[in-house]
C-alpha cells in the first residue's frame, strides 16, 4: 500500500505511423484503477482524451530500447509509451504494476467463480464504463433471452439417418440466421453506457457463438461426406451433393457500431456474380500459353503498401481475430480480414524477388566458379528487398489454385556487369546461337530479356511454382514453395518449404538454394517484418557452398534485420568471402584478398516487370482475377473488397468440392510434378540439351 501512490506526468504515447510520437499527460489514479491520459498538464481539469481500466491489464517493458514499455487493457485496447530514461519507464511500469495486481486481486475477491460458466456473463463493466456495476437487469443473458434448450427427461437422441441431413441442413440454417441476428443486436449497441458494443463479454460471445458454427458446419460436411460415400455407386448420372454455404466469414462481423447487410444473390454486383461464375479451371483450356513477350508493356502500377491507419482503426477486428485462434495454430485455412492484405497476389511477390535482372544475368559472368559463387550470393541477398517492398507486414492474396502470373525483364547489355578480363560483347559459342534478333531477324538486339511464369500447383498444402530463364546467356531458375504459416502469439511465423535450382548451362553448374523464414512482429500495434533462420547454397560440380544466417532481433538488444554469411570452398574449408549488414540496407562484402564492398539496396536500381494489359491476360492470371479486389483496395472500400474476395474464394472451395465428389485429379497448367518437388515443363536445360542433339545428328 505504501507504493499505491498516484503518478503523473509527461510520457511520449505513439498513435499511428503517420502521426507518430506525441506527447501527452499521463495520470495515474490508483484508487479507479484507471490511466488516463490529456493533451497537457493545462487540460487535467478537462475530459481526458483516453483511459484505460488496468484491472486484468498487462505490462510489458519493450525489447525495442530502455525507454519504450506498453500497457494492454483486459479490453484489448493498448497503449504504447516512451519514458525520457530507462529510469522513469522503471518507474512508471513498477508503480503500473502494483496498482493492476491490486485491483485484479479485488475483482477475484468479488466475484467467486460460479459452479457453471456457460452463459456467465457478469463483469465490472467494459472498458468504456469502468469502474460501473452493471444492474441485474442490464447482463447479456437477459438482453438476449439466451438459454438453455434440453431434451426431455428420460428421452434419447434418435441415431442421425442419412435422409436426416435435408432436416438438420434446414435447423442449422435456422441458427446461422439467429447467429446473424445476435451479431447485429450487439453491434447496433451505443458505444458508451452500461452495455455497449465493445463489452468483453458480448465480444467472447460474438466469437464464441461463430466458433461454434463453424464447428457444426465442419460436422455436417463430414456427415455429407460419409452419406456420399454410401451411396457412391447408387446415385443417378449427374446427380451431385448439395453442400452448405462457404463457413461464416470473419469479415463479416468485424465492423461494430452498425448492421452487416447479408444481400441476396440479385443484389450481388456483377463483378462478383461474374468471379462466381468463371468455369471449373480443368474445364478451360489447361494447355500451356506461350507468352510473346513483344505484348508486354513496362508495368506503371506501383502500389504503396506504408499506410497503415486501417491497421490502428481495425485493432478490435484484429483482436477478434487473434480470440479464435491458438498458439502454433496453422493459419492455412483461416480467413484473414482484407484490409491488411497488400494489392499482389503471392506470385506476383516471387516475381518482384527478381527485380535486380542485372545482378541476376551477372552471374554466369563469372570467371571462375568462385566469383560466381559470391556474385550469386549477392543476388540472392538483394532480393529481399523490393520482394517484400518495404517493412510493412501486409500480406498478399493466397493465390487460388490454377491461378498464374507472367511478366519479363528487359535488360540493356551495357548495364550487366562482365568479367574484368573479357570484352563485353565477346560472347561464348553457344551463346551466339541464341542471341536475340529483332522481329526482321536482321540485328541483334541490345538487351537480353529475362522471362518468368508462376503457378499455384497445389491448394492444400498451398504450393507454388515458379521458374525463370534468360535464353541468351543460357541459364535458368525453377523453384516451388509451400508456405506454412503458423500463430505465435504477438507475431505470426510463415515457413517457406521447398527449394530452388539455379541452372548456368553454359558452365555445366547448379546452385541448389532454399528460402528464409519471415516473420509478421507487433501485430497489434505497428506490424513489420523480419527475415529468420539458416540458409544454405550449394554447387555440388564446383565444390563450392554458402551459408547465411538471417537473425532476428533478440528479446534485450540487437539490431534489426542483420545477416551473416560466408562463402567457402568444402574440399579445402576455405572462406573466400564473407558477408554482413541488414538486408534492407547495407551489405558488405570481404573478399580473401581483403577488399571490401558495400551495397546499398536503398540506392540499388530496380527494372520494372513488363506485364501484359489486363485485356490480354487470361481469366486465371493474377492480375485479372484479383482486378475487383486490388482496385477496392486502391479505393479505400474494405467491404467491397472483402466481397470480392470471399466470392473468388467460395469458388475456389466449390471446384474443390466437386473434384473430391468426382474424384477428378487436378490438373496443372506449366508446371509437372517431379518426386517432392515441381518442375516447369518446358525447363531451358532440356530445350538446349535437345537442340544440341539434334546439332549433333545434322552433323
Amino acid at each position: 500500500s505504501d507504493h499505491m501512490e498516484n503518478i503523473c506526468g509527461y510520457l511520449m504515447k505513439y498513435t499511428n505511423l503517420v502521426t507518430g510520437w506525441q506527447y501527452r499527460y499521463f495520470v495515474l489514479n490508483n484508487d479507479a484503477g484507471l490511466l488516463e491520459y490529456f493533451v497537457n498538464e493545462q487540460s487535467r481539469h478537462l475530459k481526458p482524451r483516453g483511459t484505460l481500466q488496468l484491472a486484468g491489464a498487462v505490462i510489458s517493458p519493450s525489447d525495442e530500447d530502455s525507454h519504450t514499455f506498453t500497457v494492454n487493457a483486459a479490453s484489448g485496447e493498448q497503449y504504447k509509451l516512451r519514458a525520457t530514461d530507462a529510469k522513469e519507464r522503471q518507474h512508471w511500469v513498477s508503480r503500473l504494476q502494483i496498482c493492476t495486481q491490486h485491483h485484479t486481486e479485488a475483482i477475484g475477491k468479488n466475484n467467486p467463480p460460479l459452479k457453471s460458466r456457460s452463459f456467465s456473463l457478469a463483469s465490472q463493466g467494459s472498458a468504456n464504463s469502468p469502474g460501473v456495476q452493471r444492474r441485474p437487469s442490464q447482463n447479456a443473458v437477459s438482453f438476449f433471452n439466451v438459454g438453455h434448450h434440453r431434451l426431455p427427461t428420460g428421452k434419447r437422441v434418435p441415431i442421425m439417418q442419412p435422409d436426416h441431413l435435408v432436416d438438420v441442413r434446414e435447423m442449422m440454417s435456422q441458427a446461422e440466421g439467429q447467429q446473424r441476428d445476435l451479431i447485429r443486436s450487439i453491434e447496433c449497441l451505443p458505444a458508451s453506457g452500461h452495455l455497449t458494443s465493445l463489452d468483453q463479454d458480448l465480444l467472447m460471445l460474438k466469437a464464441t457463438s461463430m466458433a461454434t458454427m463453424n464447428c457444426l458446419n465442419d460436422c455436417f460436411h463430414i456427415l455429407q461426406l460419409q452419406h456420399a460415400s454410401q451411396q457412391k455407386g447408387s446415385l443417378p448420372a449427374g446427380t451431385t451433393i448439395s453442400w452448405l454455404e462457404p463457413k461464416i466469414s470473419l469479415a463479416n462481423h468485424f465492423k461494430n457500431g452498425a448492421a452487416q447487410n447479408f444481400p441476396a444473390e440479385i443484389n450481388k454486383p456483377a463483378s462478383v456474380r461474374e468471379e462466381q461464375s468463371i468455369a471449373e479451371p480443368c474445364q478451360l483450356t489447361r494447355e500451356p500459353e506461350e507468352i510473346n513477350p513483344d505484348e508486354e508493356l513496362e508495368d506503371i502500377c506501383d502500389d504503396k503498401e506504408d499506410d497503415l491507419g486501417a491497421v490502428e482503426e481495425q485493432r478490435s477486428v484484429i483482436l477478434h481475430l487473434l480470440s479464435q485462434l491458438k498458439l502454433g495454430m496453422d493459419l492455412t485455412r483461416v480467413v484473414l480480414p482484407t484490409f491488411i492484405l497488400e494489392k499482389r497476389s503471392l506470385l506476383e511477390m516471387y516475381a518482384d524477388f527478381m527485380s535486380h535482372p542485372d545482378l541476376f544475368i551477372a552471374i554466369t559472368n563469372g570467371s571462375s566458379p568462385e566469383e560466381r559463387m559470391i556474385r550469386f550470393v549477392e543476388y540472392y541477398l538483394t532480393s529481399f528487398h523490393e520482394g517484400r517492398k518495404g517493412a510493412i507486414a501486409k500480406k498478399p492474396y493466397n493465390p487460388i489454385i490454377g491461378e498464374t502470373f507472367h511478366c519479363s525483364w528487359r535488360m540493356p547489355k551495357s548495364s550487366v556487369a562482365t568479367d574484368a578480363g573479357t570484352d563485353s560483347s565477346a560472347h561464348s559459342p553457344s551463346e551466339q546461337a541464341t542471341l536475340p534478333k529483332d522481329p526482321e531477324g536482321q540485328a541483334e538486339l541490345d538487351y537480353y530479356t529475362v522471362k518468368f511464369v508462376a503457378e499455384q500447383v497445389s491448394h492444400h498444402p498451398p504450393v507454388s511454382g515458379f521458374y525463370a530463364e534468360c535464353v541468351e546467356r543460357n541459364m535458368c531458375v525453377n523453384a516451388h514453395v509451400w508456405t506454412k504459416s503458423k500463430f505465435l502469439g504477438m507475431s505470426i511465423g510463415v515457413t517457406m518449404v521447398g527449394e530452388g535450382v539455379l541452372h548456368l548451362l553454359e558452365h555445366g553448374e547448379e546452385y541448389t538454394f532454399s528460402l528464409p523464414c519471415a516473420y509478421a512482429r507487433s501485430i497489434l500495434t505497428v506490424p513489420w517484418v523480419e527475415l529468420g533462420g539458416k540458409v544454405n547454397i550449394n554447387c555440388a560440380k564446383t565444390g563450392y557452398s554458402a551459408s547465411i544466417n538471417f537473425h532476428t532481433k533478440p528479446f534485450y538488444g540487437g539490431k534489426l534485420h542483420r545477416v551473416t554469411g560466408e562463402v567457402k570452398q568444402n574440399m579445402t574449408n576455405t572462406v573466400v568471402c564473407r558477408v554482413q549488414g541488414e538486408w534492407n540496407s547495407v551489405l558488405e562484402f570481404t573478399y580473401s584478398n581483403g577488399e571490401t564492398k558495400y551495397v546499398d539496396l536503398t540506392k540499388l536500381s530496380v527494372t520494372r516487370k513488363r506485364v501484359r494489359p489486363l485485356e490480354k491476360q487470361g481469366p486465371f492470371e493474377s492480375r485479372r482475377l484479383w482486378q475487383h479486389v486490388t482496385e477496392s483496395l486502391r479505393d479505400g472500400d474494405i467491404n467491397k473488397a472483402t466481397e470480392h474476395k470471399r466470392a473468388l474464394e467460395e469458388r475456389q472451395r466449390n471446384e474443390e468440392r466437386l473434384r473430391t465428389e468426382t474424384e477428378t485429379p487436378w490438373c496443372t497448367k506449366y508446371f509437372l510434378k517431379d518426386g517432392d518437388g515441381w518442375v516447369y515443363y518446358k525447363p531451358l536445360w532440356k530445350t538446349v540439351s535437345a537442340a544440341q542433339t539434334q546439332q549433333m545428328d545434322s552433323n
